[in-house]
């Protein structure tokens, strides 16, 4: 029962936060949301020291929540879906090389360029942190995370090309991010005992190209389903229960379900399939569905994040720290995205500043929160924590509301 109040308490937060910002602030949701939450939050913690009423009830909440666990196993492998599926895959299909290095040796690059940075900047203060730790930070922050990017994406008015650039890689780099980071974090758990290449190869694989393939399996019985029937209430269950399974059995057999769930909303929404095994009423009721779910998952998540804020030790000089972080992590990704832009700018026809833009409109949110949420205290998880929550709060709240002018202005 606890968990259906807690749920209960969650929608209608986020339906009121919802509501004031639409009827009051009008900022994208994202934004919007996490604003409100975070200055309820603060509001709440300057309460606490007449009445601590709220702030004990704040806190029941969120230390009944598996943040880490709510997100990655359950949440993501939902938004990424829906996400996948209203992405155009023809412009996808032109960009898929870059979007590919992008997502791959971009992530690569960008860990061990923020780690390294990190290291030698913490070496320099009294907090001694491992080469490690700070490349397993590098690993988490590197991802941009579609949740965030795709709502104010569509509100900046990107040429489609770019934003097919900045939406495709996102919806695959976090899943090549979160494999960078368990495999980085096997390293650090191992205790001194070497990892062996094939051990981490083997991982890499297995998660990577399985999950990829376990998503076109999944993909391809979805649209055999759908196309052998018209009946547009079963085919929505469908694609629902192929994400829900699909996440169960990726989990069991340790493949990549967020890689897997991109895959399979790919298949499912492309032109093609949609042409041939949906009806246009089927199209209708199955995107409406979706668009539902994506916004009410979003709407928690972002609220979430804000009220995150309760379990994070604040100490100044994490929170330094963390303020430091910001333009390394920038100065980095715009690194890592330089030499891929520069070889196929000619051939693709970039846009004007779309390293400018893909850099700013690079956006951190919930799954590097969740990544650094599951690391040990022997990892500096307290800092490396609030530098994480620092990045992406900036990320979300300066880096959202300016993206939109700075695709005006450089983007034409």
């Amino acid at each position: 029962m606890d968990y259906f109040i807690i749920s209960a308490v969650l929608v209608f937060i986020s339906a009121i936060f919802g509501y004031i910002n639409v009827r009051f602030l009008k900022l994208p949701n994202t934004i919007g949301l996490m604003l409100i939450t975070i200055v309820f939050t603060l509001a709440v913690f300057v309460i606490g020291y007449v009445d601590d009423t709220l702030l004990n009830a704040e806190r029941y909440i969120i230390s009944k929540i598996d943040f880490k666990t709510v997100l990655l196993d359950i949440m993501l492998s939902f938004l990424l879906f829906a996400g996948a599926l209203h992405t155009n895959f023809e412009q996808l299909k032109v960009q898929r090389w870059p979007i590919l290095v992008f997502s791959t040796l971009g992530v690569l690059v960008s860990t061990f360029l923020v780690g390294t940075i990190m290291f030698y900047l913490l070496k320099m203060t009294p907090m001694q942190v491992d080469y490690i730790h700070c490349l397993l930070f590098g690993a988490l922050i590197s991802p941009t995370d579609p949740i965030a990017v795709l709502g104010i994406l569509k509100q900046a008015g990107a040429p489609k090309k770019l934003e097919t650039k900045i939406v495709g890689e996102s919806l695959f780099n976090d899943g090549v991010g979160v494999v960078v980071f368990l495999t980085i974090f096997k390293m650090a758990s191992s205790g001194g005992s070497p990892v062996e290449p094939i051990e981490i190869l083997e991982l890499f694989g297995v998660e990577v190209i399985g999950g990829i393939l376990w998503g076109l399996l999944i993909g391809w019985i979805t649209y055999r389903m759908m196309r052998s029937i018209d009946d547009y209430d079963i085919e929505v269950i469908i694609t629902l229960a192929a994400v829900m399974m699909g996440t169960v059995v990726a989990q069991k057999l340790h493949l990549s379900a967020p890689l897997a769930m991109v895959t399979a909303g790919l298949v499912v929404g492309n032109d093609t399939v949609r042409n041939s095994a949906m009806s246009e009423t089927t199209e209708t009721y199955v995107d409406k569905f979706w668009e539902l779910l994506d916004i009410l998952l979003n709407t928690l998540l972002f609220v979430l994040i804000g009220m995150e804020m309760l379990v994070i030790s604040f100490e100044t000089s994490y929170i330094v720290a963390g303020l430091i972080a910001i333009p390394i992590v920038l100065g980095c990704r715009y690194l890592s995205l330089l030499m891929p832009i520069k070889f196929f700018e000619k051939k693709l026809d970039f846009v004007p500043g779309t390293s400018l833009v893909m850099t700013w409109g690079g956006l951190r949110g919930g799954i590097s929160i969740a990544l650094a949420l599951g690391l040990t205290q022997d990892m500096n998880r307290d800092l490396f924590l609030v530098i994480t929550y620092v990045v992406v709060v900036f990320s979300i709240i300066a880096q959202g509301l300016t993206v939109g002018s700075l695709v005006k202005r450089v983007a034409k």
